[in-house]
């Protein structure tokens, strides 16, 4: 396994007592301008020592637990007599991809759906529970590697948490579409009915950046999760890699299809794979972003001189059952 970045949270504590490194520390954090090229430093070297591996991964499972994680949730929506509400979920996840992405998996997702009813559907959502599993799992070793500490708890007790993890997602996704629908109906029933109320359209347009602030909840709520144990302290900031992640997917979004548009010749190279191929390009650029906000969060996190040993081991990472 390759060895955490050495610009590490974990990696800087372990050189801490060295009197140089303690010296340069010190003349660094009076020097102006210097602590925000030290840490985008911290970021590149900890994106380029594990990004790029940990992106083609999320790539990978992303594809892979897309079916599953819509299938959970037809599965829960089921429950409260809303079956409609798993189609309206893959909408509003559509919503966040470029076009080109969501043409590519609409139908596909919708036939998985549609096929599935009864004793099948719960079959699948279980299944499906314990294959989102593994993508959570991926995130959790992102965030502990950033921060270079390693698992302490037992397997099953990371897995369960993991499950409990997908099932508050399927809750939040759902929330995020009913507060999409009801965004939706205000902007109409104002265009059509109110359309003298400049102020109040204006106000409704801007309220459509609400699934960004949503996407952003999301993220940080998943880092505060995963977050190893020791450094779920409020003192280290989850926050800033939630919005660098956030940012880096819309500007993805944006950016994919005309940048795609600009290299060309894509269709020819892939045949009919070239759908396939910007799905996992998209998703390798979305688990890159990721990557970066969990090094964003590790390379702000500073400790106090008292409290410069090692943090224990046996404190675990994540979840806590």
């Amino acid at each position: 396994m390759p060895m955490p970045s050495p610009l590490s949270p974990e990696s800087r504590r372990q050189v801490g007592h060295d009197a140089r490194a303690h010296f340069h520390r010190q003349i660094d954090r009076v020097r102006p301008g210097t602590q925000p090229f030290e840490v985008m430093k911290r970021v590149l070297v900890g994106t380029y020592s594990d990004g790029f591996i940990h992106a083609g991964n999320l790539a990978y499972l992303s594809l892979m637990t897309l079916f599953p994680f819509f299938i959970v949730a037809a599965a829960v929506a089921s429950i409260f007599g809303r079956t409609e509400d798993g189609v309206q979920a893959v909408n509003a996840f559509l919503y966040t991809v470029p076009r080109g992405v969501a043409e590519v998996v609409r139908q596909p997702i919708n036939d998985v759906l549609t096929a599935r009813s009864g004793p099948l559907l719960w079959l699948g959502g279980l299944v499906g529970l314990w294959t989102v599993g593994s993508l959570i799992e991926t995130i959790r070793d992102i965030l502990r590697r950033a921060y270079g500490t390693k698992s302490t708890k037992p397997f099953w007790r990371y897995r369960l948490g993991a499950i409990g993890i997908t099932l508050a997602s399927v809750f939040a996704v759902m929330f995020a579409f009913s507060l999409q629908v009801v965004i939706t109906g205000v902007d109409q029933f104002l265009h059509q009915i109110l359309p003298w109320a400049d102020q109040a359209i204006a106000l409704v347009a801007s309220a459509k950046l609400v699934p960004m602030g949503i996407l952003c909840l999301a993220l940080w709520s998943l880092f505060v999760t995963l977050t190893p144990t020791a450094y779920k302290s409020r003192r280290f900031p989850k926050w800033p890699g939630a919005v660098a992640t956030s940012l880096w997917w819309y500007g993805t979004t944006l950016l994919l299809p005309p940048t795609l548009s600009l290299l060309g010749g894509y269709g020819r190279t892939y045949g009919s794979l070239a759908g396939v191929m910007i799905t996992l390009i998209f998703f390798f650029l979305v688990g890159l972003g990721v990557v970066i906000g969990a090094e964003l969060n590790a390379a702000l996190a500073e400790f106090p001189e008292e409290d410069e040993q090692p943090i224990a081991q046996d404190e675990g990472n994540g979840i806590g059952l």
